[in-house]
This record gives structure tokens, sequence and C-alpha cells, in this order.
């Protein structure tokens, strides 16, 4: 990639990497990697997984920071409502990350710079890359930016991010029925896999993504809600 073109998204994240390599490694779909058989290039799932272990880490301890009293389920409901698919695609949408990707020509065809699965794993993996870059403390400072209009908004966890209960209540007191949620694909690496799931309520088949089966219920809960809500 043309390194000048990488100081743009260095100026949306709010940091300037000592390492630009770290940068450009994390911006390397495994579709580029593959293209490129005469390189010795390496793609961005090993960051990827870095990354989702510095993010839930700083998302986790910034909760409990902000939060000291709350119990350790309520956090991690409030943490999988901050780190799921969804919510990790839409901050990359706002530091144009997608157009800094670097894909194969199958993927840009079907507007992979768009897919939520590709604008978080590369979020994942951009965030590691500066965790490598700057260490624990500067990425502490980018995560803590990046999700504050997220974190802010979160009152009580319960209300905003148990959606799977929300949803059971609903649907059992207007429609006297539970919500039913089944795995319909699993995609990705055994240590960085992506679940998709269906929640059916009723006449309604909706799908969630996450990045255990867990956060893609409750994505697909929300995303119920929504529909029900609107209906």
């Amino acid at each position: 990639m043309d390194y000048s073109k990488l100081k743009k998204l260095e100026a949306n994240l709010g940091y300037t990497f000592k390492n630009i390599n770290f940068l450009n490694t994390a911006l390397q779909h495994s579709s580029f990697v593959n293209e490129q058989p005469a390189e010795e290039l390496q793609d961005n799932e090993c960051l990827e997984f870095l990354g989702d272990a510095v993010l839930n880490l700083i998302i986790g301890h910034i909760l409990m920071l902000r939060h000291p009293d709350l119990k350790e389920g309520d956090l991690s409901r409030m943490r999988a409502g901050l780190v799921n698919e969804s919510q990790l695609a839409s901050i990359a949408r706002t530091l144009n990350m997608g157009s800094f990707i670097q894909l194969g020509k199958g993927e840009i065809q079907t507007n992979g710079r768009n897919k939520n699965s590709i604008l978080s794993d590369t979020l994942e993996a951009v965030l590691a890359a500066v965790y490598l870059d700057g260490g624990l403390d500067t990425a502490f400072s980018i995560i803590e930016r990046h999700f504050s209009i997220h974190i802010n908004t979160i009152s009580t966890p319960n209300v905003n991010f148990d959606y799977k209960s929300q949803l059971q209540e609903l649907v059992q007191f207007t429609h006297k029925v539970t919500p039913v949620y089944k795995v319909i694909n699993e995609t990705g690496p055994d240590h960085d896999k992506t679940f998709r799931v269906n929640v059916n309520v009723k006449d309604l088949m909706i799908e969630g993504t996450g990045k255990s089966k867990k956060t893609a219920e409750q994505d697909a809960a929300g995303n119920a809600l929504e529909i029900m809500k609107n209906k």
C-alpha cells in the first residue's frame, strides 16, 4: 500500500505509528494476501486474534472503572453490547476504514469494504497494531476515545444491552410464545469464529452475528426488538 495513504488513517485514528508496517499488515485481508503468492505478505488474522483480546480487556477495564458497583454478569452484558460485530463495524465506518483495507478481487466485487465481518475484524487488527506499536496505555487511550460515545450511552446495562431478556418479556406478554435461537453459520478459524444466528419469533425470522453464540444471539434479539417496535 502507498504509505502516504496510511497517514490519512493515522489521522482518523489519532495515532502516528513508529512502525507503519504494523498498520499495513492490519489492513491486509487474507483474500488479498492469497492473490499475491510471489510476495512474502502476512494477512491480518493473527492481529485480529490479538486485537479481540486487547479490546475485551480494555473495554472491561473501562466499564469496571465507570461502574464499580455492578456485578460481573451486568458488566459482561455491557461489554458484549459494545464489542459485537455490528458495533465494531459502525466504529470502523466512522474511521473510513473500508477504503484502506486491502482485499482480493472477489471480495472487492462483492462489496467487501462494507461487510460488517470484514470491517469489525479489521478494526480489531488495527487496535492490535496500535497495542504492539505503542503499548497498552496508548491502546487504552485510542479505544476509550473511539468507543466513548457508545460507552457514554450506557446507563442501566439490563435495559440497554440484555436484548434477549427484553425480547422474551415482550413476546411472552404479547404473543404467549418464547423466542427460539438457532446457529445457522460459523465462519473463520477456530480462534476467531464469527457466528450467524436466527431468532424465530412468531412469524418473524431475524438474523444476528457475533464472535460468540451468546453475542450473536444478543445481536439477533436486538434486531428483532427494532423490527417489532417499528411494526
